[in-house]
């Protein structure tokens, strides 16, 4: 099968060098791969995605009231679920591909979809009293700039709940990334997908990401309080929940 270009950079210290380019590698991704997104990740995942995404709603409950948004939107799969449980409040979805948004625009026709970069979100501060992030800060140019962002928009109380496939440290996990991510997700998703080069670049970019553990050490020296998080089925995706602190009286 044909290498489709440009393709998105890997590794982080690359990525920030040249962060316009990586950009319009991850655009040029997925809208190509925009038209069976969904289908490839329910097989890929049996179905788990949709499974863990709720997880992320559930972990949101508590927020305070306010706007929602949910960021590297994608195909709104997550951005559905917030406005079905919050349909009093705003959900807003923010991601670099328009075409992937408009795949998803029959899930969650109340949600406002705006194409913008996670690392340098287009709203005032205080904002939003939650969001959310699903399979999408392994793509950002800097995972940094986007908790940084995430912080300044969110109210005091606000809470960040992010979904990633972390780079696995487990014996267990790191096993299962091998013996699957590593070998039969890419060959199944050049065949569900027709883009061998987009499930390629996945196995490489969790191999090059974050692990679970200093995702949540990431949130906590950019400024968020009462970190935690946990790996979902094993380890093959990991979530992390962070606070923004309340204003000192």
């Amino acid at each position: 099968m044909q290498t489709l270009s440009p393709i998105p950079e890997p590794s982080l210290d690359a990525r920030r060098n040249e962060p316009r380019a990586h950009d319009a590698g991850v655009r040029a991704m997925f809208s190509r791969i925009a038209p069976r997104y969904d289908l490839v990740n329910r097989i890929l995942s049996g179905g788990l995605d949709q499974r863990w995404r709720h997880r992320v709603v559930s972990e949101v409950a508590g927020a305070p009231r306010g706007p929602r948004l949910d960021v590297c939107a994608g195909t709104l799969d997550l951005a559905a679920m917030l406005a079905a449980v919050t349909p009093k409040e705003r959900v807003v979805a923010v991601d670099l591909t328009p075409e992937m948004m408009e795949r998803g625009r029959a899930k969650a026709p109340s949600v406002e979809t705006i194409v913008g970069d996670a690392c340098a979100l287009p709203f005032e501060d205080e904002t939003f009293g939650a969001v959310t992030c699903g399979f999408g800060v392994r793509n950002v140019s800097a995972p940094d700039a986007f908790a940084r962002e995430a912080l300044r928009v969110l109210v005091p109380g606000g809470v960040l709940v992010v979904l990633e496939a972390f780079r696995p440290e487990r014996a267990l996990s790191a096993f299962m990334h091998r013996a699957y991510v590593g070998r039969v997700f890419p060959m199944l998703g050049a065949i569900a997908s027709r883009d061998r080069a987009a499930y390629d670049y996945f196995v490489r970019s969790v191999g090059s990401f974050l692990t679970r553990r200093e995702g949540e050490k990431l949130f906590s020296t950019t400024g968020f309080c009462d970190v935690r998080g946990y790996d979902v089925t094993l380890g093959m995706a990991g979530i992390v929940i962070g606070t923004k602190p309340a204003r000192s009286r």
